[in-house]
């Protein structure tokens, strides 16, 4: 146990990896036709490759990866379940575009509107979801802008939940990163993702033979590793993608905004995809949600509490070096009580050849609140009874 309220603990871990300290975001040079792009490691939202990514750009669809993000944290938190009962609204079955052909009063469950919005891209199924969630539309707009702003998403703004054409409706190629990452967090969206078709999809729920489904995203077909996340298209925004593979432990995310073609979008993904894992990979270091240590707390109700890191943590590295990393767990925080559960507490510092390589917050695991009187002084003679033995 950690005992005093400053200190540094230094845990030394041997790593068979790479230290290239600053990725160069132009190191390499690509002739994309497409009109921004850009090419990221998913864990660490390192930027290896870019083209005019804070460039505005209409997403089309792929505005759907914040109508995803916000179904799985409501799934999260509890407020909806996979198995609810939505009833089909006649705004979400009017919406048109691609859809998978939802009619007013059809009767379908969260999971199948999941899925027909990250297979089949549908727009009905995105409103549908929008309204079951939010109560409306616009309520559910309202929470995606807001979500947008916490991940930082600056040049964003969200008129609809599906990416049809509205002036006004935008993003880039950075903020598109930035929701991809947070999406990636719940791994059951793979799941979904990675269907390619389904010739009977919600057979029996919406008619006798259901609709048939199949993949907007080609380049979980044929490319390895492949198992996401989202096209898009329309007139004004042209052909788009974000697209992540993984491959051993490492994954990457490369986003090609208004292309000229669908062709090219997935042609110009995989020429990134390519060039990523050909010349990088991940150092894992800690896991999120992993202990990593517990501290003494003062005048609580309890004495001590968990740290935990609230994002997984990992480096990425060229293929060519080898290198020793330290982990460094630093206490900066005032150790009395009361704590808040998820209150930052410290810091974890990864260094290798003197430089610092990582860093996150250590959060506490659990509330802990000023103990009264009453309690320090029994803690006192409990302690006190305990030494005299």
């Amino acid at each position: 146990m950690i005992k005093r309220k400053h200190l540094s603990v230094v845990l030394m871990i041997v790593l068979l990896a790479v230290l290239s300290g600053q990725v160069l975001a132009q190191e390499a040079d690509f002739d994309l036709k497409a009109e921004s792009a850009l090419l990221a490691d998913a864990t660490t939202g390192k930027i290896i490759f870019e083209k005019d990514m804070h460039e505005i750009v209409y997403p089309a669809s792929i505005t759907k990866i914040m109508t995803l993000l916000l179904s799985m944290e409501a799934l999260e938190s509890g407020k909806i379940n996979m198995d609810d009962e939505v009833v089909v609204s006649e705004r979400a079955a009017s919406m048109g575009g691609s859809q998978i052909f939802l009619s007013p009063g059809n009767i379908v469950t969260v999971e199948d509107l999941l899925i027909g919005i990250a297979v089949g891209s549908g727009n009905d199924a995105s409103v549908a979801i929008a309204e079951h969630i939010a109560g409306s539309l616009e309520g559910f707009v309202d929470m995606m802008n807001q979500r947008a702003a916490e991940l930082g998403m600056d040049n964003t703004h969200f008129l609809n939940a599906c990416g049809l054409h509205v002036e006004g409706h935008h993003t880039t190629a950075y903020d598109i990163l930035l929701m991809s990452r947070a999406l990636l967090e719940y791994p059951q969206v793979h799941e979904w993702f990675t269907i390619w078709m389904d010739e009977e999809f919600l057979k029996g729920k919406i008619s006798e033979e259901g609709v048939f489904l199949s993949n907007t995203n080609r380049m979980v077909r044929y490319y390895t590793g492949c198992d996401g996340i989202k096209t898009g298209y329309t007139s004004p925004a042209g052909h788009c993608v974000a697209a992540t593979a993984k491959r051993d432990n490492t994954r990457f995310i490369a986003i090609i905004m208004n292309g000229p073609d669908s062709k090219s979008r997935f042609a110009e993904a995989q020429q990134l995809l390519d060039y990523a894992f050909a010349n990088y990979k991940t150092v894992h270091i800690a896991e999120k949600n992993e202990f990593m240590g517990r501290v003494q707390v003062e005048k609580g109700t309890e004495t001590s509490v968990n740290l935990l890191l609230p994002e997984h943590v990992g480096i990425l590295l060229k293929k060519t070096d080898d290198i020793e990393f330290e982990k460094e767990i630093k206490i900066s925080h005032s150790l009395v009580a009361p704590i808040e559960k998820g209150e930052k507490l410290g810091e974890l510092v990864v260094t290798g050849n003197g430089e610092e390589a990582a860093r996150q917050d250590l959060l506490s695991d659990k509330d802990v609140e000023r103990a009264s009187i009453f309690q320090l002084f029994h803690r006192i003679v409990l302690k006190w009874v305990q030494f005299g033995r």
